[in-house]
């Protein structure tokens, strides 16, 4: 009650201070905004004004200008124009005396029918882009940096008109004026989503604040009394595309008299008609609920024979002797593609063999090929000239058999690895033992050279001055040494793997040394790539099987070498410890993988090397070490960026003096690890 008294006050004020009109400049030809039909002013903006007018008790008077005029009026002190209905965008408030917001709208991109849609503003960059001078999305973009050309026009019909001749590749464009023009101009279409909000305001001049003070007052009543919805309802109600009510009104009253003229016609006709179909309706009606009832038990029937022929779990197809497929339950129908081929990659022809399977009445088996999928394929001839062809997927027993095969070679290999690092053991430690002899043999031949120079001062070994010789072959061998020493690790190392190791062995073990083992064994892999290694600077002691874990580690860095396809890729090994556990972090910056990929990579047999001879089961037996271990490992990977294997082990010593968190102590291009 208190608001309304105010509001009577206030505009008891206004009525005697101020003219008893307001004058609102009109622009626009868009429905059901503002535009003239048979000369009179029509539309929401100036109906609502109108309504403003009767609570203020003032006339409203409506003259129309170009929009530019409209503009500059408001900027001019003497204008005639008190105040005009413009498109504000929702986050910019124009430096003149504004009202509330009157109805939202927006603005988005219009295009040639055949062009791209725009998806966002980075879609507009190097474009032509149509904007309507002194519009919302004007406004909207004054200031503001873009990467697209703007073509300033006078109107948004004049952007329409740019577009069709191709003269710009964008215009865009409020809303309403576009559903009004988009007719006129069919090669133009509607090319993405909003991209600009605004909302239509009354805008006055600035020193006009008083009389948008009353204004606004006068729309809050009309919102707060119910008649704003009403004017809202009229003219944008659900289901009411608003246009020039004149023309559409002559439009409807043509059409109506045709569909009348066109209605009594049809029901004359009708009429004549439904008489003798009525007739042929009553006899038609009994057989065909005959005939429904019999298409129904067949249909029943065929459904379920049809449902015991999909549920076998094999390809089954029948042919003719004209190779006719006269029924089948394999949509895809492998043996006709020309990479179905047999497993020796010979051609298959499937016509040529149903052909001999009819003429030598004999059964046809053979083992096929898809790509990396096994199949085998049964042609069997049966009554009236036909055969039947049985498909049945054979990959899983291809697989098995595989890696049965495989299996057998590494237990071969390991014995052989055993017995050849035995061989070699052998001269390398008659290399060592060789080498010792020399050094000394050279140390105590050191004094009689240089007696025997004092003699003679021109004498030179190997070309070389004594003293200089004798360095260089004090470093020879101390070099053959060190090197026969390493073959004789390295020897080691691969024996201890190769070692058959039918029981687990549990022991304490230092994950730093299991490390350097692996390491040493994926030397030559390893060369390639840049490959840094970092390892906690004090022994971390866990429970495990060695060997095994040289097993795990070796089969993940030849994943990571596998994945690397750059000499610029890097691969980084490091041991890191907290207070209860264990760490080894293999990283690469390879290939990487997508998350339905690292889901499955410890499935036995997956594998996606399966073109370049991988068997799918390094880590599936690695996962299952880890088990064994109660170990865990965590994969993160992204395709393009490279992958992450962190395994985690339970900590069996606790040194007082050891970090709580990873020490970097060895870190180097890979050369000796």
């Amino acid at each position: 009650m208190q608001y309304f008294i105010i509001l009577i006050l206030v505009l008891a004020g206004y009525a005697h201070a101020d003219d008893n009109d307001i004058v609102l400049g009109v622009h626009s030809n868009t429905a059901p905004l503002e535009w003239r039909a048979n000369g009179v002013d029509q539309g929401f903006n100036i109906e609502l004004m109108n309504r403003i007018g009767q609570v203020l008790g003032k006339s409203i008077v409506v003259r129309r200008k170009s929009f530019q005029q409209l503009i500059d009026d408001t900027q001019t002190m003497d204008s005639d124009i008190d105040m005009i209905a413009v498109v504000t965008p929702i986050n910019v408030r124009r430096t003149l005396s504004q009202s509330d917001p009157i109805y939202a709208t927006y603005a988005k991109a219009y295009t040639r029918q055949n062009d791209d849609f725009i998806e966002n503003w980075s879609d507009l960059d190097g474009k032509r882009v149509a904007i309507k001078r002194g519009s919302f999305v004007d406004v909207y973009l004054a200031n503001k940096p873009q990467h697209f050309k703007i073509v300033p026009v006078d109107l948004y019909e004049t952007g329409f008109q740019l577009l069709g001749e191709g003269l710009v590749d964008v215009v865009l464009a409020e809303n309403f004026v576009a559903r009004r023009l988009q007719p006129d101009y069919p090669q133009v279409r509607s090319a993405s989503d909003p991209l600009i909000f605004g909302t239509y305001t009354f805008v006055s001049q600035r020193h006009k604040i008083k009389l948008m003070h009353q204004v606004n007052l006068a729309l809050r009543q009309l919102k707060l009394s119910g008649e704003y919805d009403k004017l809202i309802n009229k003219w944008f109600g659900t289901g009411r595309e608003k246009v020039d009510i004149s023309s559409t009104q002559q439009k409807m009253l043509t059409w109506a008299i045709i569909v009348a003229i066109v209605s009594i016609i049809g029901m004359l006709f009708t009429a004549l008609v439904s008489r003798n179909l009525r007739i042929r309706s009553n006899a038609l009606a009994l057989e065909l609920q005959q005939r429904k009832q019999a298409e129904q038990q067949i249909l029943n029937l065929s459904d379920q024979f049809q449902a015991v022929l999909d549920g076998i779990p094999h390809g089954v197809t029948i042919f003719n002797q004209q190779m006719t497929c006269l029924w089948s339950n394999d949509a895809q129908q492998l043996f006709k593609l020309d990479n179905f081929v047999f497993v020796n990659q010979h051609p298959f022809d499937i016509q040529k063999t149903v052909q001999q399977v009819l003429d030598s009445q004999q059964s046809f088996i053979a083992e096929m090929q898809y790509d990396t999928q096994f199949w085998q394929i049964q042609i069997h001839p049966i009554a009236e000239q036909q055969a039947v062809v049985l498909l049945e997927d054979n990959t899983e027993q291809h697989a098995l058999r595989q890696a049965n095969d495989q299996a057998s070679r590494l237990a071969s290999l390991g014995e052989l690895s055993a017995g050849i690092a035995h061989e070699i053991n052998n001269p390398t430690g008659i290399i060592i033992h060789s080498i010792s002899l020399f050094s000394q043999s050279i140390t105590d031949l050191q004094a009689a050279a240089e007696s025997y120079q004092q003699q003679n001062p021109f004498w030179q070994i190997a070309g070389l001055a004594p003293q200089t010789a004798f360095e260089e072959l004090n470093h020879s061998a101390q070099v053959v040494e060190d090197s026969a020493k390493r073959i004789s690790r390295i020897v080691n190392d691969l024996k201890r793997y190769a070692l058959p190791n039918t029981n687990t062995y549990h022991q304490l073990a230092d994950i730093n040394e299991v490390v350097q083992v692996a390491l040493r064994l994926t030397a030559n892999q390893l060369k390639r790539f840049q490959v840094n290694v970092t390892l906690h600077p004090t022994p971390l002691m866990i429970k495990a099987d060695v060997q095994q874990l040289h097993q795990v580690l070796i089969n993940l860095i030849q994943n990571a070498v596998h994945a690397c396809h750059d000499a610029t890729d890097t691969i980084e090994i490091a041991t890191i410890t907290d207070t209860n556990k264990v760490y080894i972090k293999i990283t690469d910056t390879g290939s990487g993988m997508d998350n339905a990929t690292v889901a499955r990579i410890t499935e036995p047999f997956f594998t996606t090397r399966r073109n370049e001879g991988g068997s799918g089961l390094g880590l599936s037996v690695s996962s299952r070490i880890l088990k064994e271990h109660h170990a865990h490992m965590q994969v993160q990977s992204s395709l393009g960026q490279g992958s992450c294997f962190t395994l985690s082990f339970a900590r069996k010593c606790s040194e007082s003096n050891m970090p709580k968190s990873a020490q970097r102590c060895h870190s180097s291009t890979f050369g000796n690890p």
